[in-house]
């Protein structure tokens, strides 16, 4: 166990967000960002595989340069009747998600990984998240914010976004983009233990 305690432990992602969340498990940790192309996933896969695919992929382009760390990945999206939104292309894009969104209640899928010693586990987490309805108005105005343009569906529930969300049913910290209750069951099959790190 101390020797899985001092592993070099490595996020596989450039969020701010699952950043923040990651240290609620490790107080210390490197962010190497995986150069995997989300665009790679096959586009036959229901959502749930999709996003489990696409952190095995960014957990495993990581470790494959750093084989004696511990490695997590993650990807986020949003769905709503079959449709897979991940972040929007521009303004206008970003609009026309919103729009999609107004008034009705999606899902959000976060897929995790964890890749060490040749060794790579995977789960993953859905929510679901209501909206109100949204005027265009109101749309304009949260679009002008800037925070949309980097974000899974074009908000975040963390940020001016929740203004647009009337309830959700899950875990929150899915929505944000790391599960950490899953993710924390995942580490315990490399025997890290909740809280044994702090």
């Amino acid at each position: 166990m101390e020797k899985r305690r001092h592993q070099r432990v490595i996020l596989a992602s450039a969020s701010p967000r699952r950043h923040e969340l990651l240290r609620l498990i490790f107080p210390s940790f490197e962010v190497i960002p995986s150069n995997f192309d989300e665009n790679l996933v096959p586009k036959e896969l229901e959502p749930a595989k999709h996003v489990v695919y696409s952190a095995e992929m960014k957990a495993r382009e990581v470790a494959s340069s750093n084989p004696d760390s511990l490695v997590i990945g993650a990807d986020t999206i949003v769905v709503i009747n079959g449709e897979i939104m991940g972040k929007p292309l521009d303004e206008q894009d970003a609009a026309r998600m919103l729009r999609s969104l107004s008034g009705r209640t999606h899902q959000v899928y976060t897929g995790i990984a964890a890749a060490a010693n040749n060794t790579i586990h995977s789960d993953l987490e859905c929510t679901d998240v209501t909206f109100r309805e949204v005027p265009d108005e109101l749309i304009s105005r949260y679009i002008a914010t800037g925070e949309p343009m980097d974000k899974a569906g074009a908000y975040a529930i963390q940020g001016k976004g929740s203004v647009l969300i009337t309830g959700i049913k899950g875990c929150y910290f899915n929505v944000v983009g790391l599960p950490v209750f899953k993710l924390s069951q995942l580490l315990e099959k490399f025997g890290i233990e909740p809280m044994s790190l702090a």
